[in-house]
């Protein structure tokens, strides 16, 4: 019988290392009980989650990633009081950074669908559904994860970027959606190993300083809705 109900934390501003941290443990508890179940009669059931989070300025390279990707060292890193971690998530590098909405998605797939590239759309398919409430045609640009606008011409630019990992159906990592981000950070990398493509936000999109509450009201209610998740309160 499949778990559809979703326990929703909103962690605030967190350091990278330890929301990473705070990850792997929910996953590998997760994972660990999958194991378990294996040999019960009556296996107890997996528990999803949804977690929102801004971090400090962070630079995070995907295990396909190449470090050159970052063009700082690290006197260049403290001067833009950022950190820089190479981590366990698909994809290269990107940048977190406060006024952007991080989201993990820790769930076991079982519970909703086993196919990884249909994971990735239905995220997707959320924040061009969210971006939508606010005018944008958002939409999904051949060949690479995310979410970008005028994805269809040589206007194209990226406002959401994507990297996942997953064991034995569970996940985690996500996606990072940028609402009021410091765009000049993304500067200092070849963002997701594209370098020919630009970098934006909500702010910038609409002229102004976004509501992040609202945004991720929006978007919480949205991934609920591709998934056909039930949310309940955080234990």
């Amino acid at each position: 019988m499949q778990n559809k109900e979703v326990i929703f934390q909103d962690w605030g501003l967190v350091d990278y290392e330890e929301s990473w941290n705070r990850q792997e443990t929910l996953f590998s508890e997760t994972v660990a009980l999958k194991i378990a179940n294996r040999t019960h009669e009556q296996p107890t059931a997996t528990k999803n989650y949804l977690i929102f989070v801004e971090h400090p300025h962070v630079y995070t390279l995907g295990k396909s990633g190449k470090p050159e990707h970052l063009l700082l060292d690290e006197d260049g890193l403290r001067s833009k009081h950022a950190t820089y971690y190479k981590i366990n998530r698909g994809g290269d590098i990107t940048y977190h950074g406060p006024g952007q909405i991080v989201g993990y998605p820790i769930l076991d797939l079982d519970n909703f669908f086993t196919d990884i590239h249909r994971y990735l759309r239905t995220l997707e398919e959320a924040i061009i559904l969210t971006l939508a409430d606010y005018g944008l045609k958002a939409d999904r640009y051949p060949g690479y994860t995310g979410v970008w606008l005028d994805a269809d011409n040589d206007k194209a630019r990226k406002i959401c970027a994507m990297g996942v990992r997953s064991s034995r159906w569970v996940t985690m990592h996500g996606f990072a959606l940028n609402i009021n981000s410091e765009l000049d950070y993304f500067n200092n990398i070849v963002p997701c190993g594209i370098e020919d493509k630009a970098v934006t936000s909500l702010a910038t999109e609409l002229g102004g300083t976004q509501d992040i509450k609202e945004v991720k009201n929006r978007l919480k209610g949205y991934i609920g809705q591709v998934f056909q998740m039930n949310f309940v309160e955080s234990p």
